[in-house]
């Protein structure tokens, strides 16, 4: 008979969650800060390798501080997979994929010669960060801007259909004044790019109208141009001054973590998960 037991973290798990995974224990900052000043190095390793003139020097100190920075992280995620009851809920979480690929890029590197760039990835493990320290002015102003864009996401989405629809006329409008071997507007795709490069006012110059109809289409473009970012700005903060907007409830920072499924941003005085129903005392 198939045993309905509860599972349990061992003494040694329960340490090492509260170690890896919070920040409230002096022990839990303490790892967290090591962890960010490894990531700080280590981007900053490979950032200065890809200096020609420093890594033709430093080659072999590059390799064994990345090899060293990829040992720890290796480490950190297989203790960070031990100390939680659900390992696949922890693997396939937004933190976990993260974990798994800054550390993938060196193991790549063996097979695929300039892989260990990637490893910048590791940057995106500094959203720790705001948790950590609780900066509440940072993550508050995070939350408000985020709440600004799920509300207005559907105009959004409709102002970048429309603009979508507007590149597409016009890129085949300047296809059929400016069509010519010599003229750049070789097919309507690369007109469509020349359309989106200007209406977006980034203007690069390789392709240019020739003929006065052209210009003239191209000038009107670059003036529709600026309502690309006035258009969707102007949407985004009519939702942040919103009142409904404004009174969701404010982002937790609390950083206890769930330990079956990692989750964090529970009350203060919560006993369970909010998202799994797990104890998380």
């Amino acid at each position: 008979m198939a045993s309905n037991q509860k599972k349990h973290l061992s003494p040694l798990q329960e340490n090492l969650h509260e170690i890896i995974f919070e920040a409230d224990t002096p022990s839990g900052k303490l790892f967290d800060i090591i962890l960010l000043i490894a990531i700080l190095g280590s981007v900053l390793a490979v950032m200065l390798e890809s200096v020609e003139g420093i890594n033709g020097i430093h080659a072999n100190l590059f390799w064994w501080l990345e090899f060293a920075f990829t040992i720890f992280f290796t480490a950190e995620y297989f203790l960070r997979i031990y100390s939680v009851l659900s390992p696949k809920k922890y693997i396939f979480s937004f933190f976990g994929i993260i974990d798994l690929l800054s550390i993938l890029p060196f193991f790549l590197s063996f097979f695929l010669a300039g892989t260990q760039y990637l490893i910048v990835i590791r940057s995106l493990r500094l959203l720790r960060v705001f948790r950590i320290f609780k900066l509440v002015s940072f993550v508050s102003g995070g939350f408000e801007i985020m709440k600004a864009l799920r509300a207005s996401r559907a105009k959004i989405f409709v102002f970048l259909s429309f603009i979508l629809i507007m590149v597409v006329i016009m890129g085949s409008v300047i296809y059929l004044i400016e069509a010519g071997p010599d003229s750049g507007f070789t097919s309507i795709p690369r007109s469509i790019y020349w359309a989106i490069v200007t209406l977006t006012t980034v203007g690069y110059g390789d392709i240019a109208p020739q003929t006065p109809l052209g210009q003239f289409i191209a000038a009107l473009i670059m003036i529709l141009g600026y309502s690309v970012i006035a258009v969707p700005t102007g949407i985004v903060s009519a939702e942040m001054v919103n009142p409904k907007t404004k009174n969701q409830k404010p982002l937790s920072l609390n950083t206890q973590a769930c330990k079956n499924c990692s989750q964090e941003g529970h009350d203060d005085d919560a006993v369970y998960c909010k998202f799994c129903g797990e104890s998380i005392h």
